[in-house]
């Protein structure tokens, strides 16, 4: 599970900048920085006869988390950090 309580470390502005810009190295740096919390949220249950049988990762919604993130670094404006 993903610990809520250990704070995240942010990211530097120039990795950022780089990946708005259209940096893929930048992008791939951002997602790994997320990774985690992003394969915790979208972890599911799989049930057999009513009972919790196995917990398995939601391939779709991992990646549908991983594009939207992806749309919103590029739609970042940097100018409001500077």
């Amino acid at each position: 599970m993903y610990d809520f309580d250990n704070p995240i470390t942010s990211m530097s502005l120039e990795i950022i900048t780089a990946a708005v810009s259209g940096d893929s190295i930048a992008m791939t740096k951002i997602l790994q920085h997320y990774q985690k919390y992003i394969v915790n949220l979208s972890l599911r249950n799989r049930y057999d006869n009513g009972v919790t049988n196995s917990v398995y990762i939601d391939e779709f919604l991992r990646r549908s988390l991983e594009n939207k993130l992806i749309e919103k670094v590029l739609s970042f404006d940097v100018s409001i950090c500077r």
